[in-house]
């Protein structure tokens, strides 16, 4: 009986040990769950990083239409483009008026 009771306490720490153990681990908050979030996040860091560049150049462009300051060309092109209803790569060829 006295040996029952020296290990129960031994026995209930150890399974302490081995279930914050597991979930330390394999957990959802555990080392593998970091792995995963840290490859998310790359992913979401390559991401946001086209995403800036794509607001930059439409902040350039933007810039260039400022009254004042525009670029000829580029009011040309954005004009041709609302006029004409392009699509991209399409090929718009002025006629002669009458």
């Amino acid at each position: 009986m006295r040996v029952v009771g020296a290990l129960i306490a031994p026995a209930i720490c150890a399974a302490a040990v081995a279930y914050f153990g597991y979930f330390t681990i394999w957990g959802a908050r555990g080392l593998m769950a970091l792995a995963d979030t840290q490859r998310e996040l790359a992913v979401q860091r390559q991401q946001l990083a086209a995403i800036k560049a794509d607001r930059e150049r439409l902040q350039h462009r933007i810039d260039l239409l400022q009254p004042g300051h525009a670029d000829p060309d580029l009011v040309e092109e954005v004009s041709r483009d609302q006029l004409t209803g392009t699509s991209p790569g399409q090929i718009a060829i002025p006629r002669n008026g009458h």
